[in-house]
């Protein structure tokens, strides 16, 4: 739980926009030192002045979070400049779509790489610094925070390569938690897991590494990004509001952080099946126009 970020630092990524800017912004307004991550430059350079002309100590780095020794340098040099942080936001990540096994390999790599390996590298970094900060000092007080998404509870078809990595994100986070309670009471955890919100995830093939390059879409996921996008940009809760959620969640010391509380009824229903074993239930069961659509034009074959 932390309640008092004056002076305290912050590492961010994905901090070139969305959920990552947003909270980039509120930890300004809290006066605390950032280090803003990000592997799109332009992104990452507005957001370094943003953070300047607010007068905050600021630590920019292009950083691939996928990348184990860009990591390991980003965690070097935010020790060397600001000690240990107290607020790690593990929250880059990219999208990709289409029937499960049309995804290639480099798919694969990509979006475990950025969603899944990034996370576990910001874990695997900054943890031991934070406990070794906490165990040096019993006024210390950290928190991490890792993105996922609601795709990490649901299994939502025609988008299977996302929901893998995000699962994982879940059973991740969960697990840090519990592994934290075991030797701290002054490092907390905590997962978000946001629905559809207008971020610029929808169009993250732009900042796709060469050496992973997407071969031609298939027909799958030319429907999958094309859904996702009129989704994504027809959410009415903002990334800002979600980055005072995530604010509100370390303060209260609370795990689940959601941007919209009414998705969890499908979650409940999931989960409720696995219990009783019965199959997976319909995901367009509150919305069957939307599966006969698809269904429709994946069986067309035009």
């Amino acid at each position: 739980m932390i309640t008092d970020f004056a002076g305290r630092t912050a590492v961010i990524t994905g901090a070139g926009s969305g959920f990552g800017l947003e909270v980039a912004r509120i930890a300004m307004q809290r006066r605390m030192n950032l280090a803003l991550v990000d592997v799109q430059p332009d992104a990452l350079e507005r957001a370094r002045a943003e953070a300047e002309a607010a007068g905050v100590p600021v630590l920019a780095r292009r950083v691939d979070v996928a990348d184990a020794a860009q990591m390991d340098d980003l965690g070097q040099a935010v020790q060397a400049r600001f000690g240990a942080p107290h607020f790690v936001f593990n929250n880059a990540g990219v999208a990709a779509g289409g029937l499960v096994w049309e995804n290639t390999v480099a798919d694969w790599q990509w979006v475990l790489g950025v969603n899944l390996w990034g996370v576990i590298h910001g874990v695997r970094v900054f943890t031991p610094m934070m406990l070794a900060a906490a165990q040096a000092d019993p006024a210390w007080r950290g928190h991490i925070v890792n993105t996922a998404s609601m795709a990490g509870l649901l299994t939502p078809p025609n988008m299977g390569v996302y929901n893998v990595s995000k699962h994982a994100v879940v059973a991740l986070t969960e697990t840090l938690y519990q592994d934290l309670r075991l030797v701290t009471d002054q490092v907390g955890a905590s997962v978000l897991c946001p629905y559809f919100v207008p971020t610029g995830i929808s169009q993250s093939q732009r900042n796709r590494p060469a050496d992973l390059p997407s071969a031609a879409p298939t027909r799958s996921q030319l429907i999958g990004q094309a859904m996702s996008e009129k989704a994504v940009s027809s959410g009415k809760v903002t990334a800002a509001e979600v980055a005072w959620q995530v604010f509100q969640a370390m303060g209260q010391d609370r795990f689940y952080i959601y941007s919209h509380p009414h998705a969890l009824a499908p979650v409940a229903q999931r989960l409720q099946a696995i219990v009783e074993g019965r199959n997976p239930p319909d995901p367009f069961a509150d919305r069957p126009e939307v599966g006969a659509q698809l269904r429709a034009a994946l069986r067309s074959g035009g």
